[in-house]
């Protein structure tokens, strides 16, 4: 997976709530990988580092501190998009015929 791409799903107009981070529109699906899992939220967490807003709202459930426990409720609650590039053939393939 290179990188989350934010664009698959429509996001909310930034006119609804200037202040606030740009969240789907609607939830993505929930994941069931627990390794797609991990990989979105540390790419989220990355984020969140650098500076990206949370979008768990004014008030999350319990206080969350670490960028990593607040990016894994993000995924968890589907506020965060991904994209899962398609599979690749195994290496050398390509050059089998030639």
């Amino acid at each position: 997976m290179s990188d989350m791409d934010e664009t698959t799903t429509p996001l909310k107009d930034a006119s609804e709530n200037p202040d606030g981070p740009l969240i789907p529109s609607e939830p993505v699906p929930p994941i069931h990988s627990r390794f797609l899992f991990v990989d979105v939220a540390a790419l989220r967490a990355k984020q969140l580092r650098r500076g990206a807003r949370p979008r768990l709202g004014e008030n999350p459930p319990v206080p969350l501190h670490k960028a990593e426990r607040v990016a894994m409720e993000e995924v968890r609650r589907g506020l965060v998009s991904y994209d899962v590039p398609p599979p690749v053939g195994p290496r050398g393939a390509e050059h089998e015929g030639a």
